[in-house]
Protein backbone atom coordinates (compact mmCIF):
# COMPACT_ATOMS: atom_id res chain seq x y z
CA UNK A 1 0.00 0.00 0.00
CA UNK A 2 1.57 3.40 -0.91
CA UNK A 3 1.89 5.90 2.03
CA UNK A 4 2.88 8.93 0.84
CA UNK A 5 5.97 11.32 2.37
CA UNK A 6 5.41 13.10 5.17
CA UNK A 7 7.49 16.16 4.38
CA UNK A 8 5.77 16.36 1.08
CA UNK A 9 4.61 19.72 1.46
CA UNK A 10 8.03 21.24 2.75
CA UNK A 11 9.87 22.48 -0.02
CA UNK A 12 7.02 22.76 -3.50
CA UNK A 13 5.82 26.97 -3.12
CA UNK A 14 1.91 27.35 -3.39
CA UNK A 15 0.81 30.21 -5.05
CA UNK A 16 -2.44 32.06 -4.61
CA UNK A 17 -4.88 31.50 -7.75
CA UNK A 18 -5.93 34.85 -9.13
CA UNK A 19 -8.20 36.28 -6.16
CA UNK A 20 -9.31 33.07 -4.97
CA UNK A 21 -8.56 30.94 -1.32
CA UNK A 22 -7.14 28.17 -4.02
CA UNK A 23 -3.49 28.01 -4.11
CA UNK A 24 -2.00 25.72 -6.61
CA UNK A 25 1.56 24.29 -6.41
CA UNK A 26 4.13 26.11 -8.28
CA UNK A 27 4.47 22.69 -10.57
CA UNK A 28 1.33 20.84 -11.69
CA UNK A 29 1.07 17.46 -13.20
CA UNK A 30 -0.33 17.77 -16.46
CA UNK A 31 -1.80 14.08 -18.08
CA UNK A 32 -1.69 14.85 -21.67
CA UNK A 33 1.27 12.48 -23.04
CA UNK A 34 2.18 9.49 -21.18
CA UNK A 35 -1.21 7.99 -19.56
CA UNK A 36 -2.53 5.67 -22.09
CA UNK A 37 -2.44 2.04 -22.71
CA UNK A 38 0.27 1.87 -24.25
CA UNK A 39 2.36 3.10 -21.45
CA UNK A 40 3.07 1.03 -18.60
CA UNK A 41 0.76 0.91 -15.65
CA UNK A 42 3.35 0.67 -13.21
CA UNK A 43 5.58 3.87 -14.06
CA UNK A 44 1.86 5.62 -14.56
CA UNK A 45 1.30 4.69 -11.19
CA UNK A 46 4.86 5.78 -10.31
CA UNK A 47 4.55 9.10 -12.10
CA UNK A 48 1.80 10.07 -9.82
CA UNK A 49 2.90 8.60 -6.28
CA UNK A 50 6.45 10.59 -6.45
CA UNK A 51 4.48 13.57 -7.74
CA UNK A 52 2.23 13.86 -4.03
CA UNK A 53 5.77 13.32 -2.34
CA UNK A 54 7.14 16.14 -4.17
CA UNK A 55 4.16 18.13 -2.99
CA UNK A 56 2.91 18.41 -6.48
CA UNK A 57 -1.15 18.22 -5.43
CA UNK A 58 -2.52 19.31 -8.65
CA UNK A 59 -3.40 16.85 -11.47
CA UNK A 60 -4.25 18.01 -14.74
CA UNK A 61 -6.41 16.34 -17.71
CA UNK A 62 -8.88 16.82 -20.36
CA UNK A 63 -11.99 14.38 -22.14
CA UNK A 64 -9.53 13.74 -24.74
CA UNK A 65 -6.35 13.26 -23.16
CA UNK A 66 -4.57 9.50 -23.96
CA UNK A 67 -4.10 8.46 -26.64
CA UNK A 68 -7.05 6.69 -27.06
CA UNK A 69 -8.63 10.16 -25.77
CA UNK A 70 -10.13 9.28 -22.50
CA UNK A 71 -7.47 6.94 -21.20
CA UNK A 72 -5.69 9.40 -19.17
CA UNK A 73 -8.83 10.37 -17.01
CA UNK A 74 -9.26 6.09 -17.10
CA UNK A 75 -5.60 6.00 -15.68
CA UNK A 76 -6.08 8.93 -12.85
CA UNK A 77 -8.99 6.94 -11.75
CA UNK A 78 -7.26 4.12 -11.13
CA UNK A 79 -4.62 5.30 -9.43
CA UNK A 80 -6.96 7.24 -7.11
CA UNK A 81 -8.76 4.52 -6.12
CA UNK A 82 -5.71 2.52 -5.71
CA UNK A 83 -3.11 4.95 -4.13
CA UNK A 84 -4.72 8.11 -3.04
CA UNK A 85 -8.51 7.22 -1.65
CA UNK A 86 -7.77 8.33 0.96
CA UNK A 87 -6.09 11.93 0.08
CA UNK A 88 -9.15 13.43 -2.40
CA UNK A 89 -9.11 16.24 -0.19
CA UNK A 90 -5.61 16.88 -0.33
CA UNK A 91 -5.69 17.26 -3.98
CA UNK A 92 -6.95 19.24 -7.42
CA UNK A 93 -8.17 17.49 -10.26
CA UNK A 94 -8.83 19.23 -13.05
CA UNK A 95 -10.43 18.38 -16.09
CA UNK A 96 -11.65 20.48 -19.97
CA UNK A 97 -13.98 20.10 -22.48
CA UNK A 98 -14.32 21.48 -26.04
CA UNK A 99 -12.04 19.37 -28.44
CA UNK A 100 -13.53 16.10 -30.59
CA UNK A 101 -14.89 13.25 -27.97
CA UNK A 102 -17.43 11.82 -29.83
CA UNK A 103 -19.15 11.86 -33.46
CA UNK A 104 -21.88 14.02 -34.18
CA UNK A 105 -22.83 17.25 -33.35
CA UNK A 106 -22.82 17.33 -30.00
CA UNK A 107 -19.38 15.77 -29.72
CA UNK A 108 -17.18 18.87 -29.18
CA UNK A 109 -17.02 22.77 -28.80
CA UNK A 110 -18.82 24.42 -26.11
CA UNK A 111 -22.57 23.79 -26.58
CA UNK A 112 -24.19 23.50 -23.09
CA UNK A 113 -25.10 20.17 -24.48
CA UNK A 114 -22.05 18.90 -25.04
CA UNK A 115 -19.89 20.60 -21.95
CA UNK A 116 -21.99 18.98 -19.44
CA UNK A 117 -22.48 15.51 -21.25
CA UNK A 118 -18.26 15.46 -21.31
CA UNK A 119 -18.12 16.21 -17.73
CA UNK A 120 -20.36 13.59 -16.33
CA UNK A 121 -18.08 11.22 -18.69
CA UNK A 122 -15.12 12.61 -16.90
CA UNK A 123 -16.55 11.98 -13.56
CA UNK A 124 -17.43 8.24 -14.05
CA UNK A 125 -13.85 7.78 -15.70
CA UNK A 126 -12.40 9.00 -13.12
CA UNK A 127 -14.89 7.36 -10.31
CA UNK A 128 -15.03 11.01 -8.50
CA UNK A 129 -18.28 12.68 -7.51
CA UNK A 130 -16.62 16.57 -8.27
CA UNK A 131 -13.57 17.70 -10.31
CA UNK A 132 -11.90 20.91 -8.38
CA UNK A 133 -11.66 22.72 -11.74
CA UNK A 134 -13.44 22.17 -15.09
CA UNK A 135 -12.25 24.31 -18.28
CA UNK A 136 -13.79 25.49 -21.50
CA UNK A 137 -10.67 23.95 -23.53
CA UNK A 138 -11.74 26.32 -26.58
CA UNK A 139 -13.63 29.05 -27.45
CA UNK A 140 -15.80 27.94 -29.76
CA UNK A 141 -17.04 30.65 -32.87
CA UNK A 142 -20.40 29.52 -32.96
CA UNK A 143 -21.74 28.99 -29.91
CA UNK A 144 -22.97 31.97 -27.63
CA UNK A 145 -20.04 32.85 -24.99
CA UNK A 146 -23.26 33.05 -22.44
CA UNK A 147 -24.28 29.03 -23.11
CA UNK A 148 -20.88 27.88 -22.46
CA UNK A 149 -20.37 29.87 -19.30
CA UNK A 150 -23.70 28.93 -18.72
CA UNK A 151 -22.29 25.57 -18.31
CA UNK A 152 -19.89 26.40 -16.51
CA UNK A 153 -22.41 28.09 -13.66
CA UNK A 154 -24.12 25.25 -13.76
CA UNK A 155 -21.72 22.77 -13.14
CA UNK A 156 -20.64 24.49 -9.78
CA UNK A 157 -24.11 24.81 -9.35
CA UNK A 158 -24.64 20.78 -9.28
CA UNK A 159 -21.62 20.23 -7.31
CA UNK A 160 -19.87 19.35 -10.13
CA UNK A 161 -17.14 21.43 -9.75
CA UNK A 162 -15.52 23.83 -7.43
CA UNK A 163 -13.76 25.94 -9.60
CA UNK A 164 -14.33 27.10 -13.78
CA UNK A 165 -12.00 28.13 -16.02
CA UNK A 166 -11.25 28.56 -19.35
CA UNK A 167 -8.35 27.91 -21.81
CA UNK A 168 -6.91 28.97 -25.34
CA UNK A 169 -9.21 32.20 -25.05
CA UNK A 170 -7.52 35.47 -25.89
CA UNK A 171 -7.23 38.39 -23.59
CA UNK A 172 -10.89 39.76 -25.37
CA UNK A 173 -12.73 36.69 -24.85
CA UNK A 174 -11.59 35.88 -21.41
CA UNK A 175 -12.89 39.68 -19.73
CA UNK A 176 -16.18 38.89 -21.96
CA UNK A 177 -16.12 35.58 -20.35
CA UNK A 178 -15.30 36.75 -16.66
CA UNK A 179 -18.27 39.51 -16.94
CA UNK A 180 -20.74 36.71 -17.89
CA UNK A 181 -19.47 34.33 -15.24
CA UNK A 182 -19.35 37.13 -12.44
CA UNK A 183 -22.83 38.23 -13.07
CA UNK A 184 -23.47 34.23 -13.14
CA UNK A 185 -22.02 34.29 -9.40
CA UNK A 186 -19.01 32.17 -10.22
CA UNK A 187 -16.12 33.83 -10.68
CA UNK A 188 -13.49 32.47 -13.36
CA UNK A 189 -10.42 31.66 -11.13
CA UNK A 190 -7.97 30.53 -13.97
CA UNK A 191 -6.97 30.86 -17.61
CA UNK A 192 -4.57 27.99 -19.03
CA UNK A 193 -2.82 29.63 -22.04
CA UNK A 194 0.49 28.37 -23.87
CA UNK A 195 3.41 30.21 -22.93
CA UNK A 196 7.07 29.91 -22.84
CA UNK A 197 10.58 31.11 -23.28
CA UNK A 198 9.81 30.80 -26.97
CA UNK A 199 5.74 31.66 -27.41
CA UNK A 200 5.57 35.09 -26.05
CA UNK A 201 1.93 35.15 -27.34
CA UNK A 202 0.37 35.95 -23.34
CA UNK A 203 2.77 38.53 -23.11
CA UNK A 204 2.82 40.04 -26.84
CA UNK A 205 -0.92 39.69 -26.96
CA UNK A 206 -1.87 41.51 -23.32
CA UNK A 207 -3.67 38.01 -22.44
CA UNK A 208 -1.00 38.49 -19.28
CA UNK A 209 -2.20 42.02 -18.68
CA UNK A 210 -5.85 41.08 -18.54
CA UNK A 211 -5.54 38.49 -16.03
CA UNK A 212 -3.46 40.83 -14.23
CA UNK A 213 -6.55 43.21 -14.13
CA UNK A 214 -9.26 40.71 -13.49
CA UNK A 215 -7.50 38.83 -10.69
CA UNK A 216 -7.51 35.92 -12.48
CA UNK A 217 -4.90 32.82 -12.36
CA UNK A 218 -3.14 31.49 -15.26
CA UNK A 219 -1.45 28.38 -15.11
CA UNK A 220 0.81 27.69 -18.17
CA UNK A 221 0.83 24.94 -20.93
CA UNK A 222 3.96 24.03 -22.89
CA UNK A 223 6.00 25.59 -21.17
CA UNK A 224 8.63 23.15 -22.06
CA UNK A 225 8.13 23.94 -25.83
CA UNK A 226 6.87 20.07 -26.68
CA UNK A 227 10.68 19.29 -25.48
CA UNK A 228 12.27 22.10 -27.01
CA UNK A 229 13.35 23.40 -24.08
CA UNK A 230 14.69 20.19 -22.48
CA UNK A 231 18.29 19.69 -23.67
CA UNK A 232 17.35 17.11 -26.39
CA UNK A 233 17.51 19.18 -29.31
CA UNK A 234 20.87 21.29 -28.57
CA UNK A 235 22.87 18.58 -30.93
CA UNK A 236 20.09 18.43 -33.37
CA UNK A 237 16.98 16.16 -33.78
CA UNK A 238 17.15 12.49 -32.13
CA UNK A 239 15.64 9.58 -33.62
CA UNK A 240 13.44 9.21 -30.49
CA UNK A 241 11.57 12.48 -30.05
CA UNK A 242 8.60 14.13 -30.98
CA UNK A 243 10.27 16.20 -34.02
CA UNK A 244 11.97 12.95 -35.80
CA UNK A 245 7.51 11.51 -35.52
CA UNK A 246 4.64 12.15 -37.26
CA UNK A 247 3.67 14.27 -34.17
CA UNK A 248 1.29 16.94 -35.42
CA UNK A 249 2.36 19.26 -32.31
CA UNK A 250 6.59 19.37 -33.20
CA UNK A 251 7.74 18.65 -36.84
CA UNK A 252 11.23 18.52 -37.67
CA UNK A 253 11.09 21.28 -39.90
CA UNK A 254 11.00 23.68 -36.68
CA UNK A 255 14.42 22.42 -35.68
CA UNK A 256 16.71 24.92 -37.94
CA UNK A 257 19.89 25.40 -37.34
CA UNK A 258 19.10 28.76 -35.88
CA UNK A 259 16.80 27.46 -33.50
CA UNK A 260 19.70 24.97 -32.30
CA UNK A 261 22.15 27.39 -31.97
CA UNK A 262 19.69 29.69 -29.86
CA UNK A 263 19.35 26.74 -27.52
CA UNK A 264 23.08 26.19 -27.09
CA UNK A 265 23.14 30.13 -25.95
CA UNK A 266 20.01 29.73 -23.71
CA UNK A 267 21.57 26.26 -22.48
CA UNK A 268 24.81 27.78 -21.15
CA UNK A 269 22.73 30.83 -19.14
CA UNK A 270 21.02 27.61 -17.20
CA UNK A 271 24.41 26.14 -16.30
CA UNK A 272 25.93 29.39 -15.47
CA UNK A 273 22.91 29.61 -12.98
CA UNK A 274 23.72 26.28 -11.80
CA UNK A 275 20.50 24.84 -14.19
CA UNK A 276 19.41 22.46 -16.36
CA UNK A 277 17.91 24.14 -19.94
CA UNK A 278 14.55 22.67 -18.79
CA UNK A 279 14.50 23.77 -15.21
CA UNK A 280 15.87 27.29 -16.46
CA UNK A 281 12.57 27.38 -19.15
CA UNK A 282 10.34 26.36 -15.84
CA UNK A 283 11.80 29.16 -13.70
CA UNK A 284 11.48 31.37 -16.46
CA UNK A 285 7.79 31.18 -16.63
CA UNK A 286 7.33 31.57 -13.23
CA UNK A 287 9.22 34.08 -12.49
CA UNK A 288 7.64 37.35 -10.58
CA UNK A 289 4.55 35.47 -9.79
CA UNK A 290 2.58 36.67 -12.62
CA UNK A 291 2.06 32.49 -14.09
CA UNK A 292 0.78 30.92 -10.99
CA UNK A 293 1.80 27.35 -11.89
CA UNK A 294 2.91 25.79 -14.59
CA UNK A 295 2.06 21.95 -15.89
CA UNK A 296 4.91 19.46 -16.67
CA UNK A 297 4.63 16.45 -18.30
CA UNK A 298 6.50 13.46 -17.29
CA UNK A 299 7.80 10.10 -19.25
CA UNK A 300 9.58 9.01 -15.74
CA UNK A 301 9.48 10.00 -12.17
CA UNK A 302 12.96 11.00 -12.91
CA UNK A 303 12.23 13.47 -15.15
CA UNK A 304 9.94 14.91 -12.57
CA UNK A 305 12.68 14.88 -9.85
CA UNK A 306 14.24 17.15 -12.40
CA UNK A 307 11.51 19.22 -13.45
CA UNK A 308 10.37 19.81 -9.65
CA UNK A 309 14.08 20.98 -8.63
CA UNK A 310 13.48 24.44 -10.63
CA UNK A 311 11.48 25.46 -7.83
CA UNK A 312 14.29 25.60 -5.70
CA UNK A 313 16.06 28.83 -8.04
CA UNK A 314 12.64 31.02 -9.27
CA UNK A 315 14.53 34.34 -9.17
CA UNK A 316 16.23 36.20 -12.20
CA UNK A 317 18.68 39.09 -12.45
CA UNK A 318 17.61 41.75 -15.04
CA UNK A 319 21.24 40.76 -16.66
CA UNK A 320 19.72 37.09 -17.10
CA UNK A 321 16.37 38.21 -18.44
CA UNK A 322 17.73 41.15 -21.05
CA UNK A 323 20.19 38.05 -22.03
CA UNK A 324 17.29 35.46 -22.20
CA UNK A 325 15.23 38.20 -24.45
CA UNK A 326 18.34 38.96 -26.68
CA UNK A 327 18.53 35.12 -27.47
CA UNK A 328 14.49 34.71 -28.31
CA UNK A 329 13.53 37.96 -29.78
CA UNK A 330 16.72 38.76 -32.17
Amino acid sequence: MYTPHPDRYADMPYRRTGRSGLKLPALSLGLWHNFGPDRPVDVQRAILRRAFDLGVTHFDLANNYGPPPGAAESALGDALKADFAHHRDELIVSTKAGYLMWPGPYGEWGSRKYLLSSLDQSLGRMGLDYVDIFYSHRPDPETPLEETMGALHSAVQQGKALYVGVSNYSAEQTREAARILAELGTPLLIHQPRYSMLDRRPEDEGLLDALDELQVGSIAYSPLEQGLLTGRYLDGIPEDSRAASDSPFLSADTVTEDLVGRLRTLDEIAKSRGQSLAQLALAWVLRGGRVTSALVGASSPRQLEDSVEAVASLDFTEDELTRIDAVVRA
